[in-house]
């Protein structure tokens, strides 16, 4: 199909074609579709010049713009981070494959066989922000489940994608795949958003990744199913009974290892009993790192170098070397905080004592809730799933990172001899 042809694409005709390659691809074994990973991985890499070439387009043109670094780092590929990306494809090569797994099954009174299989999804669309990575991860995750990919990215990355996409559709040509197992969505514009929500019917599901603004969007003005995925709006609470050096090293490993990441911590509690010792210690190791303290009353009272926090940098996920602190003055007090204002993404508690980790693991509502680790784990190359399509902070269906599984549905296989209902129904 040339460029000009693609061009004159709908959505609603890329997602029937998406539904078509969809069903040749439900019937791929684990083997071909392997293959066709491993065929992936090697076209990314033997592509990189071209692909690079497109992202420095893209991050040229962001820096222009005066776009936000946190958002530019996101957008930036290297030749390690797209080989990284390459083999997060062969690691999702190495996973076993959902489709057909028995999630249950029995023999029923009647003599009936009973099992309920995980299948694919069929046709699954993900809108996402500046993030060409999840070009790749979302388009492998799709194809190992047996799902075809609709993927619209943002016009930011609109360079990379492309390049990305053009290098995965030939090898899944190479492999004898649809190649309309992974599209772009057409267009650039809102509408095309719109559309890719509203066609219902042609596409199963959606999943949306990026910003409060971009998931609030999609669930409000959706038809199609969609799976929610997390703001992160990620806590560490240092408790009384915390280990003040690794309380510190994982802190600023929460904040500043990556801090443009929906896992990075946006918020640190400190219990009051230990905040004289540990607060100018991390106050002045965030300084050193280059972040921004937007402290309470208490905190500021440690260092002039803190900004007044307010309401809104207790709700706001900086994805920027930006933290809001405060000190608590029990673990009570620290997990109300954390259920006014989390996300549902992720927290940690930083302690020594196992009734406190065991009290704040109960009682806080997160995806994910860590003990004496970074909130950097929550991720699903990290739990071992491979690359992730999102991470779920909805509790219906997923919830958390979702691996290859959550993007899969499921249905059940009645197998009889000859049973009637006449004959055969419950009393």
């Amino acid at each position: 199909m040339s460029t000009a042809q693609e061009q004159q694409l709908t959505v609603t005709d890329a997602a029937k074609r998406a539904r078509v390659a969809a069903a040749e691809l439900a019937l791929k074994t684990r083997a071909e579709k392997d293959r066709a990973l491993q065929t992936l991985a090697d076209a990314l890499l033997a592509e990189s010049e071209p692909i690079l070439a497109a992202n420095a387009a893209d991050v040229a043109r962001a820096k222009e713009a005066g776009t936000d670094p946190g958002i530019v780092d996101r957008l930036t590929l290297t030749e390690a981070r797209l080989a990284a990306i390459a083999e997060a494809l062969r690691s999702v090569a190495g996973l076993p494959d959902p489709v057909g797994t028995v999630v249950r099954g029995s023999v029923l009174p009647n003599g009936l066989e009973l099992r309920q299989i995980r299948v694919p999804f069929g046709v699954v669309g993900i809108i996402f922000e500046a993030r060409p990575n999840v070009t790749v991860d979302a388009a492998g995750l799709c194809l190992k489940s047996g799902n075809a990919a609709l993927l619209r990215g943002s016009s930011s990355a609109r360079d990379s994608n492309a390049a990305l996409v053009a290098a995965m559709r030939a090898a899944l040509a190479k492999e004898g795949f649809p190649e309309d197992a992974i599209q772009l969505v057409p267009g650039n514009t809102h509408e095309s958003v719109t559309e890719l929500t509203q066609a219902r019917g042609l596409v199963d599901v959606v999943i949306p990744r990026g910003g409060a603004a971009l998931i609030k969007s999609v669930v409000e003005g959706a038809r199609v199913p969609v799976i929610e995925t997390g703001v992160g709006n990620c806590h560490v609470y240092i408790d009384a009974a915390a280990d003040l050096d690794m309380a510190l090293d994982l802190l600023l490993d929460s904040k500043v290892q990556r801090y443009s990441v929906c896992n990075s911590a946006e918020t640190f509690l400190v219990h009051a009993a230990v905040a004289d010792e540990f607060v100018p210690r991390a106050l002045a190791a965030l300084k050193d790192a280059g972040v921004t303290v937007h402290g309470d009353e208490r905190i500021a009272g440690y260092s002039p170098d803190v900004v007044p926090a307010t309401e809104y940098d207790f709700e706001t996920e900086y994805v920027s070397l930006d933290i809001a602190a405060a000190v608590v003055d029990s673990l009570d007090e620290a997990i109300a905080h954390i259920r006014e204002y989390s996300t549902g993404h992720t927290e940690s508690i930083i302690t020594g004592s196992q009734s406190a980790a065991r009290a704040f693991t109960a009682r806080v509502d997160s995806a994910a809730v860590i003990v004496n680790a970074s909130t950097r784990f929550t991720d699903g190359g990290e739990f071992g799933f491979g690359a992730e399509i999102g991470i779920s902070t909805q509790k219906l269906h997923a919830r958390g990172p979702m691996g290859l599984p959550e993007l899969t549905s499921t249905k059940y296989l009645v197998i009889g001899d000859g049973q009637t209902k006449a004959r055969h129904a419950n009393p």
